[in-house]
């Protein structure tokens, strides 16, 4: 597991124009959709992409979709950041899950937005953005903030002690999991990704 990879094992990063995973062109343009507010006045960004197609098993085959989530001036970040992640799990077809196997997934993804929103709560002035994006195989977990510091698991980690499991949790539930920083830019992107359920 990385603390400091901008992309996992062999992804070499989004391919100029095709969105990528982080949902960013080659050149760094957002290539998203227009703002729409939700229901509870919430404004996201929600990609061209969210249009998928049902299989015959119910889940929705789509390409790369992003959801973005802007905190700005709002407060409970933690359980608005849940109910937007659980909000794009209903549209990409993870929930309501069909089996034991499918909720479990669809649990880790809101634990770990919960924890990567939390840290930067704690540790980073708060957070700036919540991106998910999710294909057919990886959801794609990005939490933005203004913080300096690194991330990294706790050593040497004690289970019985209250505090400090935010990215030991992280660390142990994702496929992989790291740090972006942008030249010239305070503050960090702190990504985690989950495997999509079979």
């Amino acid at each position: 597991m990385s603390t400091t990879r901008p992309y996992s094992p062999g992804d070499r990063g989004p391919e100029s124009g095709d969105g990528g995973a982080s949902g960013l062109s080659g050149d760094g343009v957002s290539v998203s959709g227009p703002m729409a507010p939700t229901a509870d006045g919430v404004s996201v960004t929600v990609s061209a992409g969210d249009a998928g197609v049902r299989s015959d098993a119910g889940v929705r085959s789509v390409g790369r979709s992003v959801r973005r989530l802007s905190f700005e001036g709002e407060s409970g970040v933690v359980p608005l950041a849940r109910d937007f992640a659980r909000q794009a799990l209903h549209a990409w077809g993870w929930l309501p899950a069909a089996g034991a196997d499918r909720r479990a997934a669809a649990e880790d993804v809101l634990l770990v937005v919960s924890e990567l929103v939390t840290n930067a709560c704690l540790h980073a002035e708060g957070p700036d953005e919540l991106r998910i994006s999710c294909d057919n195989k990886v959801l794609r977990v990005e939490v933005s903030d203004r913080g300096t510091g690194q991330p990294a698991p706790r050593t040497p980690h004690r289970a019985g002690r209250p505090g400090g499991h935010g990215m030991f949790i992280v660390q142990r539930l994702c496929l992989d999991w790291g740090v972006v920083r942008a030249p010239g830019v305070a503050g960090k992107t702190v990504w985690a990704e989950l495997g999509a359920p079979a």
